[in-house]
């Protein structure tokens, strides 16, 4: 979800201007997803390299994340989205880790869609994390299967995605879901994400209908 910044600057407002008009962006995004028969969204935010961003920008983005959760949970569990955490929580405000647990067991056995937020994520953690679990199952090395390694993830349970949107023109994967993400579609536009809306997404999801996917095999034509 990628110009939140640029949106601010471009109307002469501070950057948290901006992450909070992509904030409220979300809800907008899940309902027109949800619209679109889409059964999981994943949406990238925060990650573990934005720890080092300036500590005003990050404890602002904290006490918003924590007004989003406080704000959307409920709405978004009447409307039958199942929320889903990827990330660590442990480094998160002691609010938010309660905030999201919560959220997580009030929405489980919603259906329309799931909602899977990526929350001091990153991907190369993740899978070291996947490694450090399997090692300490004491599983034998000639068990250590790409399924062992799925099933450890933050992801496990939920199939890998088919396309992947970045916007505001950015071209890099930045430690996005590297393993899930081995075959999958990209999509980029040059939309900043608060303006990023319904028919921004349809053009995402044309662009993707009309793509081969071929998983390393060649076309069935050939």
């Amino acid at each position: 979800m990628d110009g939140n910044g640029r949106w601010a600057r471009a109307r002469g407002l501070p950057r948290l201007f901006g992450h909070r008009a992509g904030a409220e962006n979300i809800h907008r995004i899940v309902e027109d997803c949800a619209d679109f028969g889409i059964k999981v969204l994943t949406v990238y935010a925060f990650s573990t390299e934005n720890w080092g961003r300036p500590r005003d920008e990050v404890d602002g983005l904290m006490r918003l994340l924590q007004e989003t959760v406080d704000k959307e949970v409920p709405q978004m569990n009447e409307k039958g989205v199942r929320l889903w955490h990827s990330g660590d929580l442990s480094r998160l405000p002691t609010g938010m880790q309660q905030a999201i647990s919560d959220a997580l067991e009030l929405t489980k056995g919603n259906d329309r869609i799931i909602l899977n937020v990526a929350l001091n994520y990153g991907g190369r953690a993740e899978i070291v994390r996947a490694i450090r679990e399997i090692i300490r199952e004491g599983m034998p090395a000639e068990d250590v299967t790409e399924e062992a390694i799925s099933a450890h993830l933050y992801t496990a349970g939920l199939p890998d995605p088919d396309l992947i949107i970045r916007t505001a023109g950015e071209m890099r994967l930045s430690n996005f879901l590297i393993w899930q993400a081995a075959y999958a579609e990209y999509y980029s536009t040059p939309v900043l994400w608060p303006d990023f809306d319904r028919s921004e997404l349809k053009k995402a999801l044309d662009a993707y209908a009309h793509r081969e996917r071929k998983f390393g095999r060649l076309p069935s034509s050939d």
